[in-house]
């Protein structure tokens, strides 16, 4: 009795510890983390610039509802989008100094204004401050074929260095990155 009674009670104390110790995670996120660098090969370590970001989807609206014309986007979802460049670089004509950098957008049709800003960590472009705006460069807008759902940033190869590409639905906004000062 005295044995069944112990094993009974280990079991209980055994349920009641796995209860109090189990673990809840968070859904996964509707525009997940990405990142991309440039050069872009994973065998290369010494990398010029990369971007974190996060991956709205369109599912079934338009490019100019979620980045509207004309006014400030954080370029992607949640968090605003950061940039680092490792070495000193000419990104879209400008020089800038090797940093970290918060990334946004204001949309256009023919031309997207691209922006680095000294402020990190924000949510979105709520509490965006153009005061804190580093530069200011123009994006060339074009369109392509490939409609894309979610949206993604990659690096193009170019002859004098690379560039930044925003792509979403059939929008492709490109801004060249280089070291040639």
């Amino acid at each position: 009795m005295k044995k069944i009674l112990a094993v009974t009670s280990l079991l209980v104390c055994l349920v009641f510890t796995t209860n109090a110790n189990a673990q809840k995670f968070s859904s996964l996120d509707k525009s997940p983390m990405d990142a991309t660098a440039y050069p872009t090969s994973y065998k290369v370590a010494d990398k010029l610039v990369k971007v974190t970001y996060s991956r709205p989807q369109l599912k079934g609206r338009s490019v100019s509802e979620l980045a509207p014309a004309g006014a400030v986007w954080r370029t992607g979802a949640n968090e605003s989008v950061e940039i680092t460049f490792y070495k000193n670089t000419n990104f879209g004509g400008s020089a800038v100094k090797a940093g970290t950098y918060s990334l946004f957008t204001i949309p256009g049709s023919k031309e997207w204004t691209v922006i680095l800003n000294s402020k990190l960590n924000q949510w979105g472009a709520y509490s965006y401050d153009e005061n804190a705006d580093v530069l200011r460069v123009k994006g060339t807008v074009s369109s392509d074929s490939e409609s894309l759902d979610a949206f993604s940033i990659t690096f193009n190869e170019e002859s004098n260095g690379a560039s930044l590409v925003l792509g979403w639905g059939t929008v492709r906004v490109s801004v060249p990155v280089d070291t040639k000062m």
